[in-house]
């Protein structure tokens, strides 16, 4: 599903793959990666794009909760955060193919555990990345 129109565009450059380095076109990003020794790397200095995906899905999905609680009128607490795990490993019944998994354990104190799930669930339905990935990849939430 296309967007009608882009409100802003991130751009980023990385060379040399998951041993090389990635960089966005304002500086604020410039990162040495580093291929795990799961993924027969030497787990060097470096992040990942495991570790990237993790960042950044989480940190959009507590915007889009936040959104969520905006228009619906909830009072969200300051101290929501995610805990995101994403995995990677080969795809079943493609053989070579790589895939990923996302876990997400989402923390809300001071909210009542049905609300918080029910916020949880509508946020899952605006959140670019779950959008993105709805249908590609396995994503678990659990409120914590």
């Amino acid at each position: 599903m296309a967007i009608d129109k882009a409100v802003y565009t991130a751009h980023a450059t990385s060379t040399g793959g998951r041993t090389g380095s990635t960089r966005s076109s304002d500086d604020r990003i410039a990162l040495q990666l580093s291929t795990p020794k799961e993924l027969g790397g030497d787990s060097g200095p470096g992040t990942n794009p495991e570790q990237l995906f993790a960042a950044g899905y989480s940190a959009c999905f507590i915007g889009a909760m936040k959104a969520v609680a905006a228009r619906e009128k909830i009072k969200l607490p300051a101290e929501v955060s995610i805990t995101a795990d994403v995995s990677i490993g080969p795809m079943t019944g493609k053989a070579g193919a790589f895939g990923i998994s996302v876990a997400m354990a989402v923390s809300v104190p001071g909210m009542d555990k049905a609300a918080a799930e029910q916020l949880v669930a509508t946020a899952h339905e605006v959140c670019p990345y779950s959008n993105a990935t709805r249908g590609n990849i396995d994503v678990t939430l659990s409120v914590v």
